[in-house]
């Protein structure tokens, strides 16, 4: 019996903590955690006499959630605040002001989303997702804590149309977050 991949020197899993976000306004060093593109696909059913015969639906993309650490200084909460208000948001001090939001302006404001998953070699990308017309749905900006020590976090979730997969060796390029 040969030897077991497992002790190949040469595989190398993917790891959770080899990744990068790229976000407009956001700098990468604050996101803390962020959960891949997922997406569920829908069903219909045919009921005949005794039977249920089910046919694939639908494929609907999931939300992406997102933690960010909240540094004083970029302000994250600030760059959230100020991505929503770019998006059409503004707050009601004019009864004037019938601006309101768009998609287009929410994706605008946002810019482009990218989540690298990278390999043990500096700058290799072995995985990336791209989130297509993404915008900012939700916006938590965390809890104060007299009695914790603890970093302050914004949790947002993220909602796109669909993501593309990149990997290396396909037709779509992958490029190093550096360029």
């Amino acid at each position: 019996m040969g030897s077991s991949f497992w002790s190949d020197p040469a595989l190398e899993p993917k790891r959770m903590f080899r990744w990068i976000m790229l976000m407009g306004g956001v700098p990468q060093w604050i996101v803390k955690q962020v959960s891949k593109p997922s997406f569920q696909i829908g069903e219909a059913q045919h009921q005949y006499i005794n039977h249920t015969f089910k046919y694939p639906g639908r494929v609907t993309w999931q939300d992406v959630n997102v933690t960010l650490v909240d540094p004083v200084d970029p302000d994250a909460a600030k760059t959230m605040v100020n991505i929503v208000r770019n998006a059409g948001y503004s707050f009601p001090s004019d009864p004037n002001d019938v601006t309101t939001m768009s998609k287009a302006n929410a994706v605008a404001s946002l810019g482009k989303v990218t989540i690298q998953q990278l390999g043990p070699e500096a700058g290799e990308i072995v995985e990336q997702w791209s989130l297509v017309n993404a915008w900012v749905k939700d916006v938590n900006f965390g809890d104060l804590n007299y009695e914790s020590d603890e970093l302050t976090n914004i949790e947002i979730v993220l909602s796109y149309d669909f993501a593309r997969m990149e990997l290396p060796g396909d037709d779509a390029a992958i490029r190093p977050a550096n360029e």
